[in-house]
């Protein structure tokens, strides 16, 4: 296997271009170049000789993987749509682009992009001196996956070049006056809150827009990149989603909803809706607060009549909810599927449940005495707010309303929410297993998890946005952090945000 470092679309590659160095950050392009002795097919045939050629080749494929300075760092097995049939039953000289400076249609640039964005390939390639080494193995999936000889390999020297930055962006930033916040005293590690700075300045950590720590009721840190500062209105997306917990919640205290556990038919005569079954009058508010109300909708599969992107089109979203049918096999309030269209639902149950509306209500219960004054909704096409992610808040906001659930629903000696709805609302109500989610919890429209540093950890609870956008809500230390950030379509947006909690901030704040 070779390399090289040419524009493959306007160069014909030739020996004389084969490479064994390469700068990252600096260089725009790279290639490899392989033979192999038999078409691929040839290949995946010694690995399973009872498969026609139709089974090898939607069975089997290239497998991938990545060493840095002979470590293994990535395996990809190319899924069955990478490469032409031709390619794979007659083809013998390769040339794969990996790197190129824009997007093109070609599964090794998004192979490579899942390299160094999902596979750990930029954490690794730090500044400095490194080898890449690229092996090719033949690989068939049955029951299990079966793995052939390598039939290419290739090594370059990599050399990972600083990425300039303006070196003002980098200090820790002065928290300014009137932040609303009583400033804390408390210490932290100011270098490793700077090395952060740098890693969002360098773009390792992509479109985050604020940090905001508070410590004991007490404002620890305060800083915005970007182009956004303490004033900008950010678009959390799904984070909204939490504040329909707490306005039900508070809407439940003052009589206006019973319970939770009130059934959907209270609300709505479902039989005029489309796919009525008796189970459907078995849905509890409960249940889509867990996202576990069994509706036929799954956020994460695009193939799900109920998801999402389905539902924004149509003129009306409350009933392209209750229009959908049931899972014929998922039990009411036994497993978890992310399902946006609930939500809308409870946000309509409360819009007509309360006295003069959901975003009324909210103003006067919830933001006017949070002293929140700057902020801004989003609609439904039925002129509702739009629970499903549609609030827009100042970060410094957003801190005061994860604070809230910290002082268990009490601010500034007024109780807001009761504690029991606070308790229920971070509780871990139901478990993500189901959803592939290893060790994840769901409570009322909040998410559990349990970071760990230093060999110590920590639960926490939080409200969760596409993007990268968080409000946690530590358990058992004195912490509420808001991250703000704009990487909506990157698909490592919130594995970014796990590792600058773990390996800067969290870091940074329990040093004392």
């Amino acid at each position: 296997m070779n390399f090289s470092k040419i524009d493959f679309q306007k160069v014909k590659t030739t020996p004389n271009y084969y490479s064994n160095k390469f700068i990252l950050n600096k260089d725009e392009f790279l290639n490899i170049h392989f033979n192999l002795n038999k078409p691929l097919i040839e290949s995946l045939k010694s690995l399973a000789p009872n498969l026609t050629q139709n089974q090898l080749l939607n069975k089997g494929n290239f497998q991938f993987t990545f060493l840095i300075n002979g470590k293994k760092v990535y395996v990809e097995n190319l899924n069955k749509g990478a490469g032409s049939i031709k390619s794979k039953t007659t083809q013998l000289k390769f040339l794969i682009p990996l790197l190129y400076p824009k997007k093109i249609d070609f599964w090794g640039w998004f192979m490579w992009l899942k390299f160094m964005k999902l596979g750990g390939g930029q954490d690794y390639l730090n500044e400095g001196n490194h080898s890449l080494t690229i092996q090719l193995r033949p690989y068939i999936k049955e029951k299990k996956v079966k793995v052939g000889k390598i039939i290419a390999q290739g090594s370059i020297a990599i050399k990972v070049a600083r990425i300039k930055v303006d070196e003002r962006l980098i200090p820790v930033q002065e928290i300014l006056p009137n932040s609303g916040w009583q400033l804390s005293n408390e210490k932290y590690n100011h270098q490793k809150i700077e090395a952060l700075n740098r890693k969002i300045a360098e773009k390792r950590f992509e479109n985050i827009n604020g940090v905001v720590v508070i410590k004991n009721n007490k404002l620890l840190i305060e800083e915005y990149f970007n182009g956004e500062n303490r004033n900008s209105l950010h678009d959390a997306r799904s984070v909204g989603k939490s504040f329909a917990s707490t306005l039900l919640g508070i809407a439940i205290n003052e009589n206006h909803i019973k319970s939770e556990d009130s059934f959907l038919k209270e609300f709505y005569n479902l039989k005029t809706y489309k796919n009525y079954t008796k189970k459907k009058d078995s849905i509890t508010l409960k249940s889509l607060l867990t996202m576990s109300s069994s509706f036929l909708g799954d956020d994460t599969d695009y193939s799900s009549p109920g998801n999402e992107e389905n539902m924004y089109p149509t003129k009306n979203w409350l009933k392209f909810s209750l229009d959908l049918p049931l899972h014929e096999h998922k039990k009411i309030g036994k497993e978890f599927t992310y399902f946006t269209a609930g939500v809308i639902v409870l946000g309509d149950i409360i819009h007509k449940s309360v006295p003069k509306g959901l975003i009324s209500y909210a103003d006067t219960k919830l933001f006017a005495p949070l002293n929140i004054t700057n902020y801004k909704w989003q609609y439904t096409p039925q002129k509702v707010g739009n629970t499903a992610g549609g609030i827009q808040l100042r970060a410094i906001d957003f801190a005061k309303y994860g604070q809230l659930y910290k002082n268990n629903g009490k601010w500034k000696g007024k109780q807001i929410l009761t504690k029991k709805w606070v308790n229920k609302s971070l509780s871990k109500q139901i478990s993500q297993l189901n959803a592939g989610i290893k060790n994840g919890h769901y409570g009322y429209l909040f998410w559990n998890k349990t970071y760990t540093v230093a060999n110590k950890q920590y639960e926490v609870s939080f409200a969760n946005g596409r993007g990268g956008n968080k409000i946690f809500i530590f358990k058992n230390i004195p912490y509420v952090i808001v991250i703000t950030s704009s990487a909506y379509n990157t698909p490592n947006a919130h594995s970014n945000v796990d590792k600058m909690m773990t390996q800067y901030i969290l870091p940074a704040i329990l040093t004392n």
